[in-house]
């Protein structure tokens, strides 16, 4: 889709379209209201800015739209179906990983979750299973308010990745 075409869709489409690169429905919104937008760059630097202009709890609705990494990926297919191509793309290193990363990822991903509250976010996009895994355990110790920062700028990196392939497609 061309940003032209983008830019030319009903608002509702819109929307629909720009969920699909964040879950967040503050986001979705204020990226609506700022359209037509100019160019790629423009759309790309609003994204972002707009995304740090959000909550914390705008954020972590935004987490909820992804897939564990590792996770159990036919429970979370039907969920997301709209943006499991793309998810699927940017996970695609960890099919091919050992069983005992996949193991050590789901451990990873719980005690993440317990500790943290969300899912561990990180933009998996050229990034091996152990790669992955070795990022989870480095996160770990963080405190949480250091952590969720981290986690909004991984998202912020994925928004970015799956606008471009928006535009792309």
């Amino acid at each position: 889709m061309t940003l032209t075409e983008l830019n030319n869709l009903p608002k509702p489409t819109l929307a629909e379209a720009l969920q699909k690169c964040c879950g967040s429905t503050a986001w979705v919104e204020n990226m609506v209201a700022l359209f037509p937008i100019a160019d790629a760059e423009t759309l790309l630097h609003e994204a972002t800015n707009q995304w740090n202009k959000l909550s914390e709890a705008d954020w972590r609705e935004a987490f909820t739209h992804h897939s564990k990494i590792g996770g159990d990926v036919a429970a979370l297919r039907e969920k997301f179906a709209s943006t499991s191509q793309w998810a699927e793309g940017e996970q695609a290193s960890v099919k091919q990983a050992s069983q005992a990363t996949l193991e050590a990822l789901a451990a990873g991903n719980a005690e993440y979750e317990q500790k943290f509250g969300y899912i561990f976010i990180v933009c998996a996009t050229g990034k091996t299973a152990d790669e992955m895994l070795a990022l989870l355990q480095a996160r770990m110790p963080n405190s949480p308010e250091n952590e969720i920062l981290i986690a909004a700028g991984e998202q912020d990196k994925i928004t970015r990745i799956r606008l471009k392939k928006l535009l792309a497609a």
